[in-house]
């Protein structure tokens, strides 16, 4: 039987520190990182989905960054297939695949082996609700979703319709919210995973997002989401990105710029919460607590280190 191929996952809220310590582990094990962030697979949506510099790569290989366009539907199935894909040449030159970010579902599909098939599919319901979307508005179709499956209708926002029709789908068809199903399809780990946790005191880890909302304020998000928004994109999956609609409510008249830039600070602490809850929950994740004091964190690398030597039985470059 062939042995199964070896992965390191890092996930870990916003402005945990992940993007650093990954190009520390990818020197380390030799390792190449693949983004797990759904986001920032979009060109040209650089500041606010807190995308990697070529400078801060410091020449380590990364994936799946800017390869669709803003205006570019992109679904978990394809997130997989790509991933996977990666990972396998990856491994084959001889380095150490990393998966760096994500949120939950989409890790989840990489590690477990999830079908993405028609098995809950019925194309005529699917259009009935595409049309119900059309005449009747978004907030219909999510208040349809919130009656039979709210924690999908707590995770999915109204405006991402294709997922919204996808969770009604699966239950129309199979009587399980999506939930339930996707927990049915979680048989054993695909790869030999290291799956890695980043979190940190909760105070100081709503200052660091407060500071980097900030930080993107004056590396010109404003500017970055206008440009979007005179392009007249609208109601895609990229708008829907924290820290691209709450601008959208800006430029629409709806909010002032300072209440956008709360709004985009509250959204992202949020998040940064239910992601945590979500992965301790669903996951058997290693966690290590970090400091927000750069010099403190030298002693949770070597312990890092050594759990993922243990873990994927490697060696660490000396």
């Amino acid at each position: 039987m062939k042995p199964k191929e070896k992965l390191l996952v890092l996930i870990g809220p916003t402005a945990v520190g992940k993007t650093k310590l990954s190009i520390q582990l990818a020197k380390q094990f030799n390792g190449e990182i693949i983004s797990g962030d759904s986001m920032q697979i979009y060109k040209g949506m650089d500041i606010g989905t807190a995308k990697i510099t070529p400078e801060e790569m410091e020449d380590i290989p990364h994936h799946l960054i800017d390869i669709r366009n803003p205006e570019d539907p992109f679904s978990v199935a394809e997130f997989q297939e790509l991933v996977r894909g990666k990972i396998t040449e990856i491994t084959a030159r001889g380095k150490l695949p990393m998966i760096v970010g994500g949120t939950g579902l989409y890790i989840q599909s990489i590690l477990f082996d999830y079908q993405f098939t028609e098995a809950a599919s019925d194309s005529e319901f699917r259009q009935e609700l595409e049309r119900v979307a059309e005449e009747k508005g978004n907030e219909e179709l999510h208040n349809r979703l919130r009656e039979v499956d709210p924690n999908s209708a707590e995770r999915i926002h109204p405006n991402n319709v294709r997922r919204v029709i996808r969770a009604l789908e699966i239950h129309h068809c199979t009587g399980k919210t999506m939930t339930a199903y996707q927990a049915e399809q979680q048989p054993e780990l695909l790869y030999e995973t290291c799956l890695l946790g980043l979190t940190m005191d909760r105070e100081w880890l709503y200052e660091r997002i407060n500071k980097r909302v900030d930080i993107m304020m004056d590396q010109g998000l404003v500017e970055e989401v206008k440009g979007l928004y005179d392009k007249g994109l609208r109601d895609c999956q990229s708008i829907q990105a924290i820290g691209y609609k709450e601008l959208y409510d800006y430029f629409d008249g709806k909010v002032s710029l300072e209440e956008a830039i709360e709004n985009l600070k509250q959204n992202s602490r949020r998040y940064a919460k239910r992601q945590l809850t979500w992965f301790r929950n669903k996951m058997e994740v290693k966690w290590f607590e970090m400091s927000p004091i750069e010099k403190e964190n030298k002693k949770y690398f070597a312990e890092i280190s050594t759990y993922i030597e243990g873990k994927l039985q490697i060696k660490a470059n000396t």
